[in-house]
C-alpha cells in the first residue's frame, strides 16, 4: 500500500482569464495524488474564505476537478489566485492572474512613454545587513486603474519574493529589499517595466562585503549552496568557493546538516573535502533536509556559509509520477495489451557523469521495449582485469535512470553496467562503459590571461582579462592592491563568467593594480600576471557642448562673439574652440560653415567679413585631448549691422565659484562695447530657475564696481539663473547671456581654505582637494584674479593640498584669496583677510615665535606647620622636558639642607620649600620654566616690612609647634557674658596638671574662688558671676607635666575698659558716611547699659542720618553725609547705676581730608620706565604725591588730603626700547557744600567715583593691564 501513495500533482493547472466588470469568472484545475490532496485557493497569497463570502466566492470539487467562481468581478478582484494541494507525501500549488477591466480598455491605442528617475546607484553591503535599492517610476500619459507590469532581475535572473527578497510597487516608486544580505545576493540588479507600448530598463551593480571573520586570518564563508541528484538515501550537495582564503589557503570544507523542523546541526564528512562537491550519505527517506559548508585553513574555520533550499530525501521516479487521468464514471473494456509480461530490454548509452576520489555517478537512457508497466535498475560493477561482476543495490532497485557509487577504491579502476527488471524479469545488461579509473577527473583551471585595467570613473576601474582554459567554470575573482601597499583585497565576493569586470568603491587619486583567478569545483587558478598600474579617476572623453552663443559687437563687417566654456571638460583641459557660421534669410537657412581652421584659445571670436545687414546664425564646438564636442545650441539670427547704442553693451563669461546651500560667488567679464563712456559699475540680477521674468530681482542695490559678486541668501536645494548689466553714464545696458540654472548646494566632501599659524610663527592659506584629476591643479587668486606675483606669498603644492605661505605678511595682503581646483566640478573656495584678522594673526605668529608658558597662577607663598615656607606656582600644560631653574636675588639655588624642590610635571605645580625665614632671605624669588621653545617667569618679592612680618609669623608658628610638644593651651585665657549676664574666664587645654591664680596667688581647692572653676574634657572656665570691682585683678592658668609647662594670662582690670577710638569715613551705597568706633574690652557686660552721644553737651538724637549701637566689643555712631554743622567734640558716655565711662573725641574736619591711592599693572621686557603726569605736566614725588614703583609691576600715586584743586587728567605713562604706551583716566573732586544749592543734582557724594578711560594696544613689550 505504502507503494501506491505519491505526492500531489496538477493534471490540469488553472488558467489566467481577463473578464470585464460585473461578469463571472471561474478557474479550473485537475490534481491527482493519493492519499487525496486537500485543495485551498488563495487570493494574494491571503486564503479564500467561500463560507464566509458566499455572495462573492464559490467552490467546488467533484473527485478530481476543482473549481473557484468568483461573482460580479470588480477592479478589486484583480490579482494573483493560487490553488494549494497538499496530502501526506507533499504539496504543490500554481498561481493564475485575473485581470478585470472596464466597460472599456482604458488603454486602448495609448502609447506609452517610460521614464525611470530617482535611480539608484552601484550600492555596498555588508553580510548581515538590510539593503534596498528603489525607482521612481513615470509613466505618461495616466490611464486610471493601469499600472506597468514592474518586474527586478539579478544577472538577468527574474527575482521572486521570498524571506530573503521583498519587493514593492507604489504606483509610482519600485522598491526592492534585500533581507540580511549574503554574497549570494551580489549582482547586477535591473529594474523592468513592461508597458504595451515597449519596456525601459535600469541597472546598476550591487557588492557585497563579507562580514568580519571572528578569528583573524581564517577563510570567509563560501557561498551559493545547491542541492543536486536527490535520491532517497543521499543527495550531491555543491558549492562555490570564497573570495578570500584568508592568511593561508583553504585546506577543505566541512558539510553540515539539519533536517527541518530541528535546529540539530550534524556535521556530515569527518575530514575536509577539496572539491566543492559532495555527496551526503545516510538520510532518512521522506525526510527533508537543509545544508550548509564551512572553509578550512591553517587558521582555523570560516563562518557558515548561508543555507540551503530544503530538499526531500526521495527516489526521483516518486517525485514526478507519471499523469494519470481523472476518473469520469465509466469503464470502457478493451482487449488485453500484449506487451504486458514481456521482460524490459537493456538500457542504452551508460555514461560516468561525475568521477572523483569518493564517488562515481553513472546515468542512461531507459530501454525502447518496457511495456506499460514501470521498469527499475540494478548496478552492476567488475574490477579491471576480472571477469566477476558484482550487483551494487542487491537489496532494492532503483527507478532513477542515475545512480551514485560509493566505497570504492582509489586509483582501481572500474567497468559499470546496467539491467532493466519488471514483473517479468530481469532484462539483459547494457554495453559497459569501458574502464573507469576512480579519482578526481575534474582539473584546476588555468591562469587567466594578463588583465588590462583602464580608467572609467572616479571611484571604478574597467578591468579585461584573457579566459582560462577549463571545464566546468564557476567564474572569476578579481583583486586589486594600491602601489607600495601588499595587501591584496577582493573586487568581486560572488564569481563572474565573464571576461570584463566594472570595479567598483575604490578611491580616487590612488595607483592601483589588479589580479584575476578562475575557480571551479575542483579550486583556485594561480592568479594572472599583475596588470600596469592604474590612477582611478574619471576616463577621459570628449568635453561638452558650449552654451550662451551672443553677440557682445556688430559693426558693417564683422560682429563680436562671446559663449561660454562647457560645463563639462571631459576630464581634460579645453585646448580650443571652432566656429560655424550660415546665413538666414527669412525661414530659409544655408549651410554651416568654418569660420577658423585654427583652433581659438579665448570664449571670443571677431567674425570678420561678413556682408552689412545679413542675418547669420553661429555655432561653437569645443576641443580637449580627447576630441571636439558636439556643436552649441545655434544662436538667434543676428544682423551684421553697426551698433549706435550709446549705453554699454552686455558683460560676457558669467561663471560660478564657492556654490554652496546658501551662497555662490558669480564672476563675469566686461563687455566687448563700452558704449560712449567707459563702463563704471555693474548690476546682478537672479531668480529662481523655476520663476517666470517677473521673479528676477536685483541683488544689490548701488552700483558694484568689482567684476565679482558674492550671492548671499539663497535656499537649499533650489536652482538659481543670474545675469549681469554693465552701466556707464549714457545708462544700464541689456543683460548678459543667463548664467544657469545653478544648484545652490554644497558638493559633497567640500572643504574651506583655513589659516595656519605653525610653531615657527610662519602664516599660510590651506586649501585640500579628495577628488584631483590628472592634470588638476590648484590656482591661487587675490580678489578673483590669478596671482602672478610671487614676492607675497609663496605657494607649494603636495598630493592634494596646497599651501600659500606670506612671505611677510602685512597691509598689502588684505583682500579676498581664492583658490579653484581645474579638471574637477568647479571645487573652489576663498578666505578674506580683514585688518582685524591680520593683526590677530600677526599675535599668534608672534606668540609661536616667542611662545610663553602659561601660568594658572602666579608665585604665592604659604606659612606651613612648624613655621616653614612654601613657595608655589602651577602651570597651565607642559611637556615632560619641562625645566625649571630656582633663584634668589639673581642667584640660582639647588636642593640641599635649606631649599626642597619639586615639579609635578602631571599636576603642573611647582614648589619650592624652606624650614625657617632669616634675615638674609629678604628679597626676590624667581622660577624660570624652560619648555622648549616656550619659556615663563614667575616672581615673588619679599622685602621690608612685608618680609619682616612674615619673618614674625614664620618664627611664632615655629615657636607654637615647639610649644605644642609640650603642655600647652589650644586656646588662650579669654572672657565671655552669659545670658545670666555672668562673667566667665575659659580656655581650652589638654589633660595635664592645672593651676589657677589671681594676682600672683596659687587658688587652692579649700578657697571659695575654686568652686567658681569648672572643667569638662578640654573646655576650663572660671565663672565670675556678676562682675564687680572686687573682681578685678590678673588671673593665670598654668599647666605643668614631665614634658614642661605653660602659661596664659588675662587681665581684668580698670584700665583695660576703652582701649582705642577710631574715626572713619568711607563712600557707600547711601552716601558718604562717618564712622564713630570706640573699641571696647571691659568686666562688664556693655549690652547691659545704654551709651550716650552727644556735641557741644547736647544731646545726639538718632535720625535717618545719625544712627548709633552696639556690635559685639564696639560702640558705634554712624553720620551720614556729614556736614560742616556736624563738626565738634563727641562725648560718649556708659553708666550703670554706680560707675561710668566717659570718653570725648574731637571730629573737626578729618572725614574731609581724605587720600586718593590709584595703582596700575605694568609688563614689558626689558622693565619699562614710569612716570606721572595731570593735565599733561610731570608729577614729582613729595609730601603731596606719593609715587612708587615695586616689584617691576605694580606703578601707584597717593594724593594726600584731596582738595577740589585735585581734579584733573592724569596719566601713567610706561615706556621701554620697544615703545610707549600710555593709560589716562579723568579725577573730578566735589565739595559737597558747594553741590547743595543746585536742584538738579539729586545725588551727592563728596568723593566721585573715578573714569579711567585706558587704550589697550598690542605691543611687543610694554602694557598697562
Amino acid at each position: 500500500m505504502e507503494d501506491l501513495t505519491h505526492r500531489p500533482e496538477f493534471i490540469v493547472k488553472p488558467r489566467g482569464q481577463t473578464v470585464w466588470e460585473g461578469k463571472t469568472v471561474k478557474l479550473h484545475c485537475t490534481v491527482a495524488g493519493w492519499p487525496k490532496p486537500r485543495i485551498a485557493w488563495y487570493k494574494n497569497n491571503v486564503l479564500i474564505d467561500a463560507k464566509a463570502h458566499p455572495e462573492k466566492y464559490a467552490v467546488e470539487s467533484n473527485y478530481n476537478m476543482h473549481s473557484l467562481e468568483i461573482k460580479n468581478c470588480d477592479f478589486i478582484d484583480t490579482a494573483q489566485y493560487h490553488v494549494s494541494a497538499l496530502n501526506v507525501k507533499g504539496e504543490v500549488s500554481s498561481v493564475a492572474t485575473i485581470v478585470v477591466k472596464n466597460g472599456f480598455c482604458a488603454e486602448h491605442g495609448v502609447t506609452f512613454e517610460t521614464t525611470i528617475i530617482d535611480k539608484f546607484e552601484v550600492a555596498f553591503g555588508r553580510e548581515g545587513e538590510t539593503l534596498s535599492l528603489g525607482c521612481t517610476v513615470i509613466v505618461y500619459p495616466t490611464v486610471k486603474k493601469y499600472q506597468p507590469e514592474v518586474v527586478w532581475y539579478r544577472n538577468s535572473v527574474p527575482l521572486k519574493p521570498s524571506k530573503w527578497v521583498h519587493t514593492h510597487w507604489s504606483g509610482e516608486r519600485a522598491t526592492v529589499t534585500l533581507v540580511h544580505l549574503n554574497k549570494e545576493d551580489e549582482g547586477m540588479y535591473t529594474l523592468r517595466v513592461n508597458t504595451k507600448s515597449g519596456f525601459d530598463t535600469y541597472s546598476a551593480y550591487v557588492f557585497v562585503r563579507d562580514a568580519d571573520v571572528e578569528v583573524e586570518g581564517v577563510p570567509v564563508a563560501p557561498l551559493d549552496v545547491r542541492c543536486h541528484d536527490a535520491n532517497k538515501d543521499y543527495v550531491v550537495v555543491t558549492w562555490k568557493q570564497p573570495a578570500v582564503e584568508g592568511s593561508s589557503s583553504i585546506l577543505g570544507y566541512y558539510i553540515d546538516r539539519c533536517e527541518v523542523g530541528t535546529h540539530h546541526w550534524a556535521q556530515c564528512n569527518d575530514s575536509p573535502v577539496k572539491y566543492a562537491r559532495f555527496p551526503v550519505t545516510g538520510l532518512v527517506e521522506g525526510r527533508s533536509y537543509i545544508f550548509r559548508v564551512r572553509a578550512l585553513n591553517k587558521e582555523g574555520v570560516s563562518r557558515p556559509s548561508r543555507v540551503s533550499e530544503a530538499v526531500v530525501a526521495m527516489d526521483p521516479s516518486d517525485r514526478a509520477p507519471g499523469p494519470s487521468a481523472p476518473f469520469t464514471g465509466m469503464i470502457k473494456f478493451t482487449e488485453e495489451d500484449p506487451t504486458v509480461g514481456v521482460v524490459p530490454g537493456e538500457p542504452c548509452d551508460v555514461v560516468v557523469t561525475e568521477a572523483t576520489k569518493s564517488y562515481v555517478v553513472l546515468a542512461w537512457k531507459p530501454p525502447v521495449q518496457r511495456g506499460h508497466e514501470g521498469v527499475m535498475y540494478y548496478i552492476e560493477k567488475c574490477i579491471s582485469g576480472t571477469d566477476i561482476w558484482q550487483r551494487v543495490n542487491t537489496g532494492m532497485p532503483v527507478k532513477s535512470p542515475r545512480f551514485a557509487l560509493f566505497d570504492l577504491a582509489e586509483g582501481k579502476s572500474y567497468s559499470f553496467r546496467v539491467r532493466c527488471c519488471n514483473s517479468a524479469g530481469v532484462g539483459e545488461a547494457s554495453v559497459s562503459t569501458g574502464e573507469i579509473t576512480v579519482g578526481d577527473k575534474l582539473e584546476l583551471p588555468s591562469a587567466p590571461g594578463n588583465p588590462v585595467a583602464t580608467r572609467n570613473t572616479d571611484t571604478s576601474v574597467v578591468v579585461i582579462w584573457g579566459a582560462s582554459q577549463v571545464k566546468h567554470l564557476v567564474g572569476y575573482y578579481i583583486e586589486y592592491t594600491v602601489v607600495g601597499t601588499d595587501k591584496w583585497m577582493p573586487c568581486n565576493n560572488k564569481p563572474v563568467k565573464q571576461t570584463r569586470f566594472v570595479c567598483h568603491g575604490l578611491t580616487t587619486g590612488t595607483n592601483c593594480v589588479f589580479r584575476v583567478k578562475a575557480v571551479n569545483a575542483a579550486g583556485y587558478s594561480q592568479s594572472s600576471p599583475d596588470s600596469d598600474a592604474v590612477v582611478v579617476q574619471a576616463a577621459i572623453s570628449v568635453p561638452g557642448k558650449p552654451t550662451g552663443v551672443s553677440l557682445v559687437e556688430a559693426v558693417k563687417d564683422y560682429m563680436v562673439l562671446f559663449w561660454t566654456a562647457p560645463a563639462s571638460t571631459g576630464g581634460a583641459d579645453i585646448r580650443g574652440y571652432f566656429v560655424d557660421y550660415r546665413t538666414v534669410k527669412g525661414d530659409v537657412v544655408g549651410k554651416w560653415h568654418e569660420m577658423n581652421h585654427k583652433a581659438l584659445t579665448t570664449t571670443s571670436y571677431k567674425a570678420e567679413n561678413l556682408k552689412e545687414n545679413v542675418f547669420y546664425q553661429f555655432q561653437v564646438r569645443a576641443m580637449n585631448m580627447a576630441g571636439v564636442s558636439k556643436a552649441s545650441l545655434a544662436s538667434a539670427a543676428l544682423e551684421c549691422k553697426e551698433w549706435t547704442i550709446t549705453v554699454a553693451g552686455a558683460p560676457v563669461g558669467l561663471h560660478v565659484l564657492e556654490v554652496r546651500d546658501t551662497s555662490v560667488v558669480v564672476l563675469w567679464e566686461p563687455p566687448a562695447f563700452n558704449g560712449r563712456t567707459p563702463v563704471n559699475g555693474y548690476y546682478l540680477d537672479v531668480k529662481k530657475a523655476s520663476a517666470g521674468e517677473e521673479g528676477w530681482k536685483a541683488a544689490h542695490e548701488k552700483a558694484n564696481k568689482m567684476k565679482y559678486m558674492k550671492v548671499t541668501g539663497l535656499k537649499a536645494g533650489t536652482s538659481y539663473v543670474f545675469r549681469v548689466r554693465a552701466q556707464n553714464l549714457a545708462g544700464v545696458g541689456k543683460p548678459s547671456a543667463v548664467l544657469g540654472p545653478i544648484l545652490a548646494q554644497t558638493h559633497p566632501g567640500t572643504k574651506e581654505i583655513y589659516v595656519d599659524v605653525d610653531d615657527d610663527g610662519v602664516i599660510s592659506m590651506i586649501f585640500e582637494c579628495s577628488e584631483m584629476k590628472e592634470g588638476s591643479e590648484f590656482v591661487w587668486s587675490k580678489n578673483y584674479q590669478t596671482i602672478t606675483d610671487t614676492s607675497r606669498l609663496t605657494i607649494i603644492t603636495e598630493q592634494g593640498k596646497s599651501r600659500a605661505i606670506f612671505n611677510s605678511p602685512s597691509l598689502e595682503d588684505l583682500g579676498i584669496f581664492s583658490c579653484v581646483v581645474t579638471n574637477t566640478d568647479g571645487i573652489s573656495s576663498s578666505y578674506t583677510l580683514t585688518e582685524e584678522g591680520l593683526k590677530r594673526l600677526l599675535d599668534i605668529s608672534h606668540d609661536h615665535k616667542f611662545p610663553v608658558i602659561p601660568f594658572k597662577s602666579e608665585m604665592a607663598m604659604d606659612l606651613l606647620e612648624k613655621g616653614r615656607v612654601r613657595f608655589w606656582t602651577q602651570v597651565e600644560k607642559c611637556t615632560s622636558a619641562c625645566q625649571v631653574e630656582y633663584i634668589f636675588n639673581d642667584v640660582i639655588i639647588t636642593e640641599g639642607q635649606k631649599y626642597t624642590m619639586n615639579f609635578d610635571k602631571s599636576t603642573g605645580i611647582i614648589e619650592m620649600f624652606m624650614d625657617s625665614l632669616e634675615i638674609t632671605d629678604e628679597g626676590t624669588f624667581t622660577f624660570n620654566l624652560v619648555d622648549g621653545k616656550a619659556k615663563g617667569t614667575t616672581s615673588l618679592v619679599l622685602i621690608g616690612d612685608e618680609f619682616r612680618e612674615l619673618q614674625k609669623k614664620s618664627e611664632f608658628e615655629r615657636a607654637e609647634w615647639v610649644r605644642k610638644q609640650g603642655p600647652h593651651f589650644v586656646e588662650y585665657l579669654d572672657f565671655t557674658v552669659t545670658p545670666e549676664c555672668n562673667v566667665l574666664l575659659k580656655c581650652k587645654v589638654i589633660k595635664v596638671t592645672i593651676t589657677w591664680s589671681k594676682d600672683s596667688i596659687e587658688i587652692a581647692e579649700d578657697d571659695e574662688d575654686a568652686q567658681k572653676i569648672e572643667r569638662k574634657d578640654v573646655d576650663l572656665t572660671f565663672n565670675i558671676g556678676k562682675i564687680s570691682k572686687a573682681d578685678a585683678g590678673i588671673y593665670e592658668v598654668f599647666l605643668r607635666d614631665d614634658r614642661g609647662k605653660d602659661k596664659s594670662t588675662f587681665n581684668l582690670t580698670d584700665a583695660g575698659k576703652v582701649l582705642s577710638v577710631a574715626i572713619t569715613a568711607f563712600l557707600s551705597e547711601s552716601g558718604f558716611s562717618v564712622y564713630l568706633i570706640l573699641s571696647v574690652n571691659s568686666p562688664m557686660s556693655i549690652d547691659l547699659y545704654a551709651p550716650h552721644f552727644s556735641i557741644r553737651d547736647a544731646k545726639i538724637a538718632a535720625s535717618e542720618r545719625v544712627k548709633s549701637g552696639v556690635t559685639g566689643e564696639q560702640l558705634w555712631l554712624k553720620i551720614n553725609e556729614p556736614t560742616e554743622k556736624d563738626k565738634g567734640k563727641y562725648t560718649m558716655d556708659i553708666f550703670d547705676g554706680k560707675d561710668g565711662v566717659k570718653r570725648v573725641f574731637d571730629l573737626t574736619g578729618k572725614a574731609w581730608e581724605e587720600s586718593l591711592n590709584l595703582t596700575g599693572n605694568v609688563w614689558g621686557e626689558p622693565v619699562p620706565e614710569v612716570s606721572w603726569t595731570k593735565n599733561d605736566r610731570e608729577l614729582v614725588s613729595d609730601e603731596r604725591y606719593k609715587l612708587k614703583f615695586e616689584h617691576g609691576k605694580f606703578a601707584s600715586i597717593t594724593i594726600a588730603a584731596v582738595t577740589t584743586t585735585d581734579s584733573g587728567k592724569y596719566a601713567l605713562l610706561v615706556k621701554n626700547k620697544y615703545g610707549t604706551e600710555a593709560g589716562e583716566f579723568t579725577v573730578s573732586v566735589y565739595n559737597p557744600e558747594e553741590e547743595e544749592n543746585k536742584e538738579e543734582k539729586k545725588e551727592r557724594f563728596p568723593l566721585s567715583p573715578i573714569t579711567v578711560n585706558t587704550l589697550k594696544k598690542y605691543l611687543h613689550s610694554s602694557s598697562i593691564i
